[in-house]
């Protein structure tokens, strides 16, 4: 039962802090998984800790797995779009980023360690790919740093500010999105 519970307060301080930032409340927290307050403290010493934990694990949810086969490069990195954008333009992944970017300044170390354990793997990851595929480049990291900047940017500004966006056609976006950033490199 100890883990069933550890794992209701995670869901129900996800939920929590997604609607309401750092200022959600251990009292709120507790209500929503149905449990008494004193059993969140029994898993997580403080609000802090459990806002950590929470952090960590959103923002491991932005990693996406490259597929590895040796497939068409167009190919793997259209996939990779389409499902990195779903993520982090999504309504979750639009809520986690306006949870977390406020509470940097609170927890600048965690903070680096999360943007490490997340965007920076994922960086590591597309540049990887990026290094073997065969294109004219000569930095692989400022490549993939340059790719997702495309495949986020000014569509995550849009969802920010609520700016209508039809998702209709998201897997042609996604494919402009790397045609061009292929011709950029060969």
């Amino acid at each position: 039962m100890t883990v069933a519970n550890r794992g209701r307060v995670l869901r129900a301080a996800t939920s929590s802090f997604l609607a309401g930032g750092y200022r959600a409340s251990v009292d709120d927290i507790a209500r929503r998984a149905g449990l008494a307050k004193q059993t969140v403290y029994h898993h997580f010493p403080s609000k802090e800790a459990l806002f950590r934990e929470v952090a960590s694990e959103l923002a491991k949810r932005v990693l996406v797995e490259l597929e590895s086969d040796q497939g068409d490069l167009r190919d793997t990195l259209i996939r990779f779009a389409v499902a990195y954008r779903k993520r982090v333009l999504g309504a979750e992944g639009i809520a986690t980023f306006r949870t977390l970017v406020p509470e940097v300044t609170r927890f600048p170390a965690r903070a680096r360690a999360m943007y490490a354990a997340s965007a920076g793997e994922l960086i590591e990851r597309l540049a990887g790919v990026l290094a073997r595929s065969g294109l004219s480049m000569d930095d692989p990291h400022f490549a993939a740093e340059m790719l997702l900047g495309m495949l986020a940017g000014q569509d995550r500004i849009k969802r920010l500010f609520a700016v209508p966006t039809s998702p209709k056609g998201e897997r042609v976006r996604a494919a402009r999105i790397v045609d061009c950033f292929l011709r950029a490199y060969q």
